[in-house]
């Protein structure tokens, strides 16, 4: 019976609370009119994380936590949600390392890239034989393997270090000779024409 007496003593001391309608927070009932109204004039729920927010500020809240984002390097326009995403592995533009030379691309090109880097050759110290960069690893693990199967620690066996490697430059078209040689030609054949049908006129003015 003391118990309960305690008990129904605490929840006589406990405020009582009500629910504000506009943003749902527990308030003192003795204050829940004022606090509705300065609510629901001056707070503003956003639609997209339900956090409430100052009615002036809502256009900043959006742009800095919900507004898409335009990436400058694939010009795409990303969900806020997903940019880091976008950035780190779905931007077609974004700069990728080979993992043969370790020369940066971008990533809608790396495919490429490596398809050619990756059937270059380096030499094998311990085999004596030229391997394939894209065989290097398996090569490494079938033929350089103890007898236990734990990998061979000497030195000799590491995958080489290779130094970063640009794309070969583009070299600039050959001049076609033949079609230059073959426009000077022409070029002297009408001049020299144009000179002799000159001098015949000048002939002809002359002798009048």
């Amino acid at each position: 019976m003391a118990a309960t007496g305690a008990d129904t003593d605490l929840a006589a001391a406990a405020p009582a609370v009500s629910t504000c309608a506009h943003c749902q927070r527990e308030i003192p009932s003795s204050n829940i009119d004022l606090h509705s109204v300065h609510c629901a004039r001056n707070l503003q729920k956003c639609q997209h994380c339900g956090e409430m927010v100052p009615r002036k500020l809502m256009d900043e809240h959006y742009d800095e936590n919900h507004a898409p984002m335009n990436c400058t390097l694939c010009k795409e326009t990303i969900e806020r949600e997903s940019w880091d995403l976008h950035k780190s592995e779905k931007c077609p533009q974004r700069m990728v390392a080979c993992e043969y030379c370790e020369f940066e691309l971008p990533a809608v090109d790396m495919n490429e890239h490596q398809d050619v880097c990756g059937n270059r050759t380096e030499y094998c110290q311990t085999c004596k034989k030229y391997i394939r960069l894209r065989e290097w690893i398996g090569h490494e693990i079938q033929c350089h393997t103890n007898s236990n199967g734990s990998a061979e620690t000497s030195s000799a066996r590491t995958i080489p270090e290779r130094e970063v490697r640009p794309p070969p430059p583009v070299r600039p078209a050959r001049p076609a000779h033949g079609s230059q040689h073959k426009r000077l030609l022409f070029t002297i054949a009408v001049t020299g024409i144009a000179v002799m049908v000159g001098s015949i006129l000048f002939q002809r003015d002359e002798s009048f």
